[in-house]
């Protein structure tokens, strides 16, 4: 697999062919992690032809280093740590409690921007696959798994373009299939291995989602 992928949509269709096996199943649903996972998750929809939705995860920063994840949470109460780096850093409770009273703000208020009055799509009983544009810790990820596991999918598959070994190995038990393009070491980090890494912006959410909605509506 060559890197950098040019863009976030390159790594989408790639992605596409990675999993398109899954092609013809009429319970598959794909749901993205926003924002940088719906560029990509975008494309793997229309490729399998399945609806494509959202499933809301934040990252939990470290005060005073917001892009260190110390952890995830995500709907339905869910909240993963990363112990290393949690008791690394002798975070507090307390300081957990208000870096994630702050975000899960954030996450209801995605909520309300991107699906409006329309109700979470239903996961029970669904073949559902998971995408972001890649993973670093994995912890966001790994609160996206959990929050999936307690609706009771019927599959569950994480798809990623990129990938660290680390992330990989918490990931791979918890699952019914992990797909990653690469896993390039050392690192750095998502953005690296990107030509064109730009924030995804909420309107491009809400266009690439009612994209989906009129595809899946006109099929």
């Amino acid at each position: 697999m060559q890197l950098p992928f040019n863009d976030r949509t390159e790594a989408g269709r790639l992605l596409a062919q990675a999993v398109h096996g899954y092609r013809g199943r009429d319970d598959l649903l794909v749901l993205a992690l926003p924002r940088g996972g719906v560029p990509v998750a975008a494309e793997v929809a229309a490729d399998l032809d399945a609806p494509l939705d959202l499933m809301l995860v934040r990252k939990l920063g470290v005060p005073g280093q917001p892009e260190l994840a110390m952890g995830a949470i995500a709907t339905g109460g869910v909240q993963v740590l990363n112990p290393d780096i949690v008791n690394g850093l002798g975070l507090s409770e307390g300081a957990i409690d208000r870096v994630a009273e702050t975000e899960g703000r954030e996450l209801a208020r995605r909520a309300r921007l991107y699906r409006g009055e329309r109700p979470a799509p239903r996961i029970r009983a669904s073949c559902v696959i998971l995408i972001d544009d890649g993973l670093a810790t994995g912890a966001t990820m790994r609160a996206a798994v959990s929050a999936a596991r307690a609706q009771e999918p019927s599959t569950l598959v994480v798809a990623v373009p990129v990938a660290s070994s680390d992330a990989l190995d918490l990931l791979e038990p918890t699952v019914d299939d992990l797909v990653c393009l690469a896993t390039p070491e050392p690192f750095f980090g998502v953005g690296r291995w990107y030509a064109a890494f730009p924030q995804t912006s909420d309107d491009e959410v809400r266009t690439l989602l009612a994209d989906a909605r009129a595809r899946v509506g006109a099929g």
